[in-house]
């Protein structure tokens, strides 16, 4: 197959990459590198290599010309829209960042496909699209009201319609995977690197945001792979809408900031604030159903706890070789 990744240089784009390329499928990553590295979708002498763009996915003509000029040497058989403004209180401090590189990403690839005749598609979601239920409604599928608290969260969930009107119009299939908080390498944002720069930063003392007690599913990247990849072999109608994360009550940032200073700065004390969350947009606790991928025959292997335990020593490698 020959497979369109837009986002493909990112954390979770990268390892999307490199399962494309290792079943030996074709790949075209587009990607503006504000996140993203080049070096993530590098490859080992003798291990097929994508090809790269580096544009800007949000201007409809430019990604138009990019997908169109690789589609007429590989027929493309299904995009994989995985491009977001990944920071959340970037997006509340300017509405304009998420717009831009949340929602305008989307249109606009939508927008190529519909001139291309591209037909399927696979968007990476999340759990903010939801807004705050409080920490005891399992939050599935069908969950309702949608009231998402955050610009990004209001902008996946934009996207999110965006997509289910394209279905109707021009697409045969659509995937659209919502995803908790995911933690590996690449890592290139995300509170554990927070908390690992901060311990390099001042040894023996981890400043908090909010007081600790928040709580949230966390699920490791190598998983949310291997769930979307076996989703979209195994779901094939118009609409496919799914949660991917583990099936337990989540981790706390106490737990996270415990397995942080224990790997990295044994005995450094942790200084938690008074707040219930750690910053405007935030979701402080939810639940997870996963129960829907579990119907499909997807289930996790690693709890968020083992999840964090797992990235806080992958995290703490990649700082230490960058150092």
């Amino acid at each position: 197959m020959a497979i369109i990744i837009i986002g493909g240089a990112g954390f979770i784009g990268s390892k999307l990459t490199r399962r494309f390329l290792d079943a030996g499928d074709r790949a075209l990553v587009i990607d503006n590198l504000c996140r993203g590295r080049k070096e993530f979708i590098d490859t080992p002498p003798g291990k097929e290599r994508p090809e790269f763009v580096h544009a800007d996915a949000s201007d409809a003509r430019a990604l138009r010309r990019v997908m169109a000029e690789y589609h007429a040497r590989h027929p493309v058989d299904m995009v994989w829209h995985m491009a977001a403004n990944s920071d959340i209180p970037a997006g509340i401090a300017d509405a304009s960042v998420d717009l831009r590189d949340t929602f305008m990403t989307t249109h606009a690839a939508l927008e190529a496909m519909k001139q291309l005749g591209l037909k399927k598609l696979a968007f990476a979601s999340s759990s903010a699209v939801y807004g705050d239920h409080g920490p005891d409604l399992p939050l599935r599928e069908d969950t309702g009201p949608l009231l998402p608290i955050s610009n990004y969260g209001a902008m996946k969930l934009a996207s999110e319609a965006l997509i289910s009107a394209a279905a109707e119009n021009y697409l045969e299939h659509a995937w659209i995977f919502r995803f908790p908080n995911v933690v590996g390498i690449p890592a290139t944002h995300g509170v554990i690197l927070d908390f690992i720069r901060k311990l390099k930063a001042t040894p023996g003392r981890l400043e908090v945001l909010g007081n600790g007690t928040q709580q949230k599913a966390y699920l490791h990247v190598d998983e949310l792979v291997e769930a979307m990849l076996f989703i979209a072999d195994r779901d094939n109608g118009k609409r496919n809408l799914y949660n991917i994360g583990p099936d337990d009550a989540g981790c706390r940032v106490a737990d996270i900031a415990a397995a942080v200073a224990e790997r990295v700065s044994p005995g450094a004390r942790v200084l938690f604030g008074t707040e219930g969350r750690g910053w405007v947009g935030d979701v402080p606790k939810f639940r997870y159903s996963v129960a829907k991928a579990a119907a499909l025959g997807w289930k996790p292997r690693f709890s968020s706890l083992d999840a964090v335990r797992r990235a806080v020593d992958e995290i703490a490698r990649q700082e230490e070789a960058a150092s």
